[in-house]
């Protein structure tokens, strides 16, 4: 590929009033209005103060501006721009919504992780989200340790993440969040909370799980629901919430006296070996791993605490653990095994309880789109804003997985960066014509132009007419 004409004959101006770079915003924010986004921002989020408001204008702006790739409040400026004011109407400037978002307080915060339970609800009966979720649905709840550089951020402490497989210490905040998925639909945003970066990754899990459930169920979820999580959520309460909801749990085990006791008890015969269909990176090992074996023993947790004991089953997947002097001519004398063990009560059975519960990393996946998008940073100085901020970023995350499940089979499980690269991201040149008529002129050829129009369809045009 070259240019076509000598680099003295190619010349470049900002003039064009009728052009938008971000055409695809206008399906997405049709589909958010039609789900009521606006409305329900300003029915239930109340900041004080004059900065505060307008929330029905402001909250879908942030949202449309995180959708569009904005991830700090001056990268909302992109909404402003050539024919964006024809298209949109309430468009407010960074520095407008940055006071927006300073005006809120953690109460205004829950009030909008209200607004993202009942826009998802919404969501699911417009798209098709969560195919299956009648059926079974999987809660996944994790937390990040998300790292911030300003010395006056509120709530900021160190506390420990892992990067590359090592734990380290960073100093940031700490982000948990809930995500609803189906083994055939990808990850939504059920909830989100964000914690002083000290936080440890337990704290308050067990009233986050409660609400975590209700919102899964509000989305239709009313088979099977399955709520995962790593070791740190190992707990009574967690497990106990998790429980007294209705939803079933399978929570990863920290190595114990009690715990390597009842492994030992699990006899020889009753390991099943099996075959990963994809091999699994193992952070101990440094290497990839294959084949493993499963077994599973009855089991009875958190016996130390009084009326808390919890009975259910111990699955428990052993992987052979490599001799590193082997070339070195050492062989081994026996068979040295490293555990993996897993606390559930889920109704399936034991092969199948254990698959189910390694795809809990599909919640890492969402946390990655976040850091790739409107997560990048958490832009305020203010910690109920930073948290408003994240409560914005899951309702994106929502709204463009739905965009991407009208656009395609493929697309209903594509990133946040290939909806916006593919869909958003197109370039379009308005004109208007008749009685406010106005045409979306986007460029031809376009290698998703197919993906592009379906969304465009089934966002911007009016619903078909009932039978009488």
């Amino acid at each position: 590929m070259r240019l076509l004409h000598s680099l003295a004959n190619i010349h470049a101006t900002f003039d064009d009033p009728n052009l938008v770079s971000r055409a695809g915003l206008v399906p997405v924010m049709a589909l958010a209005q039609r789900a009521g986004l606006g409305d329900l921002a300003g029915a239930h989020v109340r900041p004080a103060g004059r900065c505060g408001a307008n929330p029905a204008v402001k909250v879908p702006g942030i949202v449309a501006g995180m959708a569009g790739g904005a991830d700090s409040i001056d990268d909302l400026d992109l909404l402003r721009h050539g024919a964006m004011p024809t298209l949109f109407g309430g468009v407010r400037a960074p520095s407008t919504l940055g006071s927006f978002l300073r005006s809120f307080t953690w109460g205004n915060v829950l009030q909008l992780g209200k607004v993202n339970r009942l826009l998802l609800a919404e969501l699911v009966r417009r798209a098709p989200l969560l195919p299956g979720k009648e059926t079974l649905a999987f809660l996944d709840i994790d937390s990040q340790q998300k790292r911030v550089y300003g010395h006056q951020k509120q709530g900021a402490a160190f506390g420990h993440t892992k990067i590359q497989g090592k734990s380290l210490l960073v100093r940031g905040l700490n982000a948990l969040a809930a995500t609803i998925s189906t083994p055939l639909g990808a990850p939504v945003v059920a909830a989100t909370r964000l914690r002083g970066g000290s936080a440890g990754s337990a704290r308050g899990a067990a009233s986050f799980a409660r609400q975590a459930v209700g919102t899964a169920r509000d989305a239709g979820c009313t088979g099977l629901l399955v709520a995962r999580a790593d070791s740190a959520f190992y707990s009574a309460a967690f497990t106990g919430a998790v429980r007294a909801a209705g939803a079933f749990f399978s929570v990863t085990v920290a190595m114990n006296s009690h715990v390597l006791a009842a492994i030992a008890a699990i006899g020889e015969d009753a390991w099943t070996p099996i075959r990963y269909p994809r091999a699994i990176w193992d952070d101990q090992l440094r290497c990839w791993v294959s084949d493993a074996e499963v077994a599973e023993i009855p089991y009875t947790a958190f016996t130390s605490k009084k009326g808390q004991a919890i009975t259910a089953r111990l699955i428990v997947r052993r992987v052979r653990d490599l001799n590193r002097k082997a070339g070195e001519g050492q062989d081994e004398l026996f068979t040295v095994w490293r555990y993996h063990a897993v606390f559930t009560d889920s109704p399936f059975e034991t092969l199948q309880a254990e698959e189910q519960h390694r795809d809990h990393a599909v919640v890492e996946q969402v946390l990655a789109d976040w850091t790739d998008g409107p997560l990048g940073h958490l832009p305020s100085g203010s910690f109920p804003a930073n948290a408003a901020w994240l409560a914005l970023a899951a309702i994106s995350h929502n709204l463009l997985r739905a965009a991407g499940a009208l656009a395609s089979l493929a697309y209903a499980k594509a990133r946040g960066a290939t909806l916006r690269r593919d869909l958003i991201d197109v370039a379009a040149r308005t004109a208007r014509h008749g009685r406010g008529e106005i045409t979306l002129h986007l460029p031809d050829g376009w290698h998703h132009q197919t993906e592009w129009m379906n969304l465009f369809e089934a966002a911007c045009r009016p619903p078909p007419a009932r039978a009488a």
